[in-house]
C-alpha cells in the first residue's frame, strides 16, 4: 500500500485525491472523509483504517481524479467546445441504423423523462468504464488495477472513443477487484456529478 504523499503537485493543484478506506472483504467498506475524515476504523465492521497507527500506513488507498477540471478543460477550446454540442447539431438519419448513443432509445427516454437537461446541448452525458489489469504483466502476482474511464458522449463518435477524450476518474489498487462492491469506490464520482 501506498502512504498518501501531499506534496505530490497534482494533489496541490487540486487534481488528484489520495481517499484511504477500509473494506475487510465481507462487509460494506466505507472511504474516510466527511464524518469520517478522523476515523480509525470502519463504524460498521470495525476494520481499522491503517496497517500501522504509528506511521499511519493505510489499508487500502484509491487515486480519485477530480471531473470538473478535465470537463473544463474540455471547453477551453472553442473548437472542442463546439463538438462538444455535436450531439444535438448532428444530421439525423432515419434508416435506423446506430451510429452513436443520440440513436439509442435510451438517449431519447432520457430527454423525454428530463427534458430540462436535453435543451441545454452543453450538458455533458457521460459513459463509464471499468476493467482489470495487470501492471506488473505477471498474472501469478497478486495485485490489480481497475481503473473506472469516463466517456463523453456530447462529442460526435470519431472523438468520442479516442484515448486521448478519455477522462480517468478513479484508480482501484489491490490485490482482489473491487466487484459488487464498486459502488464504495464511486462513492466520490457521484457526489461530484450531483455537484455538477
Amino acid at each position: 500500500m501506498q502512504i498518501i504523499d501531499t506534496t505530490d503537485p497534482l494533489y496541490e493543484k487540486g487534481v488528484l485525491n489520495f481517499i484511504e478506506f477500509a473494506f475487510n472483504g465481507f462487509e460494506e467498506g466505507i472511504l474516510f472523509r466527511g464524518d469520517y475524515l478522523k476515523s480509525t476504523s470502519c463504524p460498521t465492521c470495525k476494520f481499522p483504517r491503517y496497517k500501522d497507527l504509528n506511521n499511519k500506513l493505510p489499508n487500502k488507498v484509491m487515486r480519485y481524479f477530480l471531473l470538473a477540471l478535465r470537463l473544463k478543460q474540455l471547453y477551453e477550446s472553442p473548437d472542442i467546445a463546439k463538438e462538444m454540442r455535436w450531439h444535438k447539431d448532428r444530421p439525423f438519419y432515419e434508416d435506423w441504423k446506430m451510429r452513436h448513443p443520440t440513436d439509442s432509445i435510451a438517449w431519447k427516454s432520457f430527454d423525454l423523462e428530463y427534458p430540462s437537461f436535453a435543451e441545454d446541448s452543453r450538458n455533458v452525458r457521460l459513459g463509464l468504464a471499468s476493467d482489470c489489469f495487470n501492471p506488473f504483466g505477471n498474472m501469478s502476482t497478486s495485485y490489480s488495477v481497475w481503473p473506472v474511464v469516463l466517456i463523453p458522449y456530447n462529442l460526435p463518435p470519431w472523438m468520442c472513443m479516442k484515448d486521448s477524450y478519455f477522462i480517468i476518474s478513479t484508480l482501484i489498487m489491490g490485490p482482489k477487484a473491487p466487484g459488487n462492491d464498486i459502488d464504495v469506490y464511486l462513492q466520490s464520482l457521484i457526489d461530484e456529478l450531483k455537484e455538477l
